[in-house]
């Protein structure tokens, strides 16, 4: 999940996990009776995850892979072309890139690379500002206390006694334009309880006390008769662990600076009544690098280069 955000590279949640589901709520305001292209539910008998993907626009992601030889090319390939949906892989082992052309989700492109014992961080997909990245965490207050709250990852939240004491982040979220009027969201969850999980895009990107803050669903703009913000539910397996990938009819640039929700409070979904617990996960949408826009190396604030940064992000509980 990409593993990109302003440069640093984040771990996949894409792993085997639950039966997976995305459905649609039966009181009004999940009303999507033309959403014929959201993702189904597609149950897993033998425990390990399965996301039926029914998008049909293809789009393109590029990804940094380690490959020492063209053997290592050949291996990452096939794995690629064995997911559902590729229509096109080009490794190139002198730069270390992969760009991928077709309609799997990046979570399950980069479930496939790690497959084959390699890494892949997402370098870029889409076009130029046509794509985007939420980092979702739980929010809790700090340890010199006030009513201002942090994500569990800040070293100064005050995690201790609660469920995200190892400060760990809950999820990520891609998205990629591949049309004037529809965007694909990439979400993946962990740490959570079991259960079924409303996502929605909220009204403000104001983070300062958490999920309270970001107001109600997003409306969309003037002459809506129904929120735009609610993206669909997630059902999470019984490890804690959710993957979904499903379309929707906004553009990248409105959602841009918005929080993300994912939350099992089904009262104010619409409404701007969420609360701050364990199973509620927040983040604010920033845009992404699109194919090619990204070709640092290193970083120029650490001098780390790209791998040198997953690691450290890793340790530090990021995905």
């Amino acid at each position: 999940m990409l593993r990109y955000f302003h440069g640093i590279p984040f771990r996949s949640l894409a792993t085997s996990t639950g039966f997976i589901c995305l459905g649609f709520a039966a009181n009004s305001y999940y009303q999507r009776d033309k959403r014929d292209t959201l993702l189904r539910q597609n149950i897993a008998t033998d425990n390990k995850m399965a996301v039926q993907n029914q998008v049909k626009t293809p789009f393109q992601t590029l990804f940094a892979v380690p490959m020492t030889c063209d053997g290592c090319v050949k291996s990452v390939s096939d794995a690629l072309y064995s997911l559902e949906g590729i229509t096109k892989v080009d490794a190139n082992l002198k730069d270390q890139l992969v760009a991928i052309e077709g309609t799997a989700a990046p979570s399950a492109i980069v479930s496939a690379i790690e497959g084959t014992g390699r890494d892949a961080i997402l370098r870029g997909s889409g076009a130029s500002n046509g794509a985007a990245v939420c980092i979702l965490e739980t929010y809790h207050h700090t340890k010199k206390g006030g009513e201002e709250l942090v994500p569990a990852s800040a070293p100064d939240a005050a995690t201790e006694g609660s469920e995200g004491s190892d400060r760990e982040v809950r999820g990520l979220a891609r998205m990629v334009q591949v049309s004037p009027t529809t965007t694909l969201v990439d979400l993946t969850v962990r740490g959570v309880t079991p259960g079924t999980y409303v996502a929605s895009v909220r009204e403000y990107g104001d983070l300062k006390f958490g999920a309270t803050s970001t107001g109600p669903v997003w409306a969309g703009g003037s002459g809506t008769t129904q929120p735009r913000g609610i993206l669909g539910t997630v059902q999470v397996g019984k490890d804690g662990r959710a993957a979904v990938f499903l379309d929707h009819p906004f553009q990248v640039w409105e959602v841009i600076g918005h929080a993300m929700v994912v939350s099992r409070q089904k009262e104010g979904v619409e409404e701007a009544e969420l609360t701050n617990d364990e199973n509620t996960v927040v983040g604010v949408i920033a845009r992404s690098a699109g194919m090619w826009d990204n070709d640092k190396t290193v970083c120029s604030c650490t001098g780390k280069t790209l791998w040198e940064e997953r690691k450290d992000e890793v340790k530090k509980g990021m995905i």
